[in-house]
């Protein structure tokens, strides 16, 4: 590329954006980045080493309009003036997946995609490879992005977490495999509070497929299965599913507490109560990313070695510590209400449940039932908790508003008695009082640790 016919111009610079800009100075185009805000210190420290051009603090159009192709950060969203400006003037937008998949050479592709469950089926799917001895890395939104992984340390397998804002500037992104493991209403500010935007949106993920690539799918969710029936699928479809079992075709099913997978006819068989990662939202995580890992050569015993000793993810359903009795468990993670109702699913102990933070509009009466059943008391995270007492003052007792996660612990843990759990599942974003989820987790772990 030369001339004029290789300005790359990158919209925000996050690790999707450094990344996008590390791979496009590294083939050749003439790359520059700009921010509306304030660029973190490591991002900025990446883009000097690699000597390309920035800006923070707002978007100088005449410099973006000039540009061949615009890499957008998966965070802007298209109401935003840099867009609207953008796309009045007709330039090619792609996300950065979209770009690093124009240079991924031979490699091979497992992308995964869903409302919940994406990163634990992510990072196990990258460790069954792994512990294979696959030449492989774990990109998207683990990780390094995947655009920058190609341009530092190119791999034979890429195992991505992509989400819809990801997939929604696509052109040619083709994974190998791809996972979609559920769909339930969420980001629907980004889709103009249109469900049937977003559906489409994670359905994106096999757009590009072809027969001789795979879709790996949840056969027992309504929305996907409601899709299926009015839209047909290039790639070969392989279904996983907990209503009843698959038989004549490949594919996963859970029967009398043993999960099966068969591919190419051979069946690889194990006991639920064998997984290391527990509940029945784990149970379908499993049988994808199994499903996953036999279609690209992954051996039975291989298998069933880290099935029984992945551990989860960081502020996903993980343990913390039990203190007079009490458990405590951080799903920080767990950010809208579909992914409380796995939580709470997977409780098997009278619940102390600390919800609530930046709402986005949380239909709760999808978890109602399951808070009356297990729910002793619920402890409010949130700078607006009326939504909350709204929806749940009819069937719990006890709601109680707190000011931090310091707070909350304090309050969960004098409520609760030997033999409850207290489970951190907020159900919301995190930006009101935290950082991320991450910050949310980590400060609930330490007022964990300092009862």
């Amino acid at each position: 590329m030369n001339g004029t016919a290789n300005r790359l111009v990158i919209l925000g610079a996050a690790e999707s954006g450094v990344g996008a800009a590390i791979l496009g100075k590294a083939r050749g185009w003439d790359v520059f980045v700009t921010d509306g805000g304030k660029i973190k210190d490591t991002f900025r420290s990446a883009l000097q080493e690699h000597g390309i051009d920035f800006e923070e603090g707002g978007h100088t159009m005449e410099r973006v309009l000039k540009a061949n192709c615009i890499v957008k950060s998966p965070g802007i969203p298209e109401k935003a003036a840099v867009m609207k400006q953008v796309r009045a003037a007709g330039k090619e937008v792609c996300s950065e997946i979209e770009f690093g998949y124009r240079y991924k050479g031979d490699s091979r592709i497992i992308a995964i995609t869903g409302s919940n469950g994406k990163s634990t089926t992510t990072m196990l799917t990258y460790e069954l490879l792994k512990n294979a001895g696959y030449d492989v890395a774990l990109t998207g939104n683990i990780g390094y992005s995947f655009a920058r992984q190609i341009a530092e340390k190119p791999c034979e397998w890429y195992v991505i977490e992509v989400s819809s804002f990801q997939l929604d500037d696509i052109h040619s992104f083709r994974p190998d495999v791809a996972i979609l493991l559920n769909i339930t209403p969420d980001h629907l500010d980004r889709y103009d509070y249109k469900f049937e935007n977003y559906i489409a949106s994670k359905f994106r993920i096999t757009q590009y497929q072809n027969e001789t690539d795979f879709f790996v799918v949840n056969r027992d969710d309504k929305v996907i299965t409601q899709y299926l029936t009015n839209h047909s699928i290039h790639a070969t479809t392989i279904f996983f599913t907990m209503s009843d079992n698959i038989t004549g075709n490949d594919g996963a099913f859970t029967d009398d507490g043993m999960i099966h997978i068969k591919y190419e006819g051979e069946y690889f068989d194990m006991s639920i109560h064998d997984l290391t990662i527990k509940g029945k939202h784990n149970q379908y995580n499993s049988m994808a990313a199994g499903i996953s890992a036999r279609i690209a050569g992954i051996r039975k015993e291989k298998l069933r070695e880290t099935f029984t000793r992945f551990k989860g993810l960081a502020h996903r359903l993980e343990y913390v510590a039990t203190i007079r009795g009490v458990d405590f468990i951080n799903d920080s993670k767990a950010t809208n209400v579909n992914s409380v109702w796995f939580a709470l699913e997977s409780m098997d102990k009278p619940t102390i449940l600390i919800l609530g933070g930046q709402d986005k509009g949380n239909d709760y009466t999808e978890i109602l039932q399951l808070v009356k059943e297990k729910v002793k008391a619920i402890i409010c995270l949130g700078v607006d908790n009326t939504p909350i007492h709204d929806a749940f003052a009819s069937v719990v007792e006890t709601i109680i508003d707190t000011a931090g996660a310091h707070e909350a612990v304090h309050a969960a843990y004098a409520y609760a008695e030997a033999g409850d759990v207290v489970l951190l599942a907020p159900g919301c974003a995190s930006f009101d009082r935290f950082n991320n989820f991450e910050d949310r987790g980590e400060q609930f772990k330490e007022a964990v640790r300092n009862l």
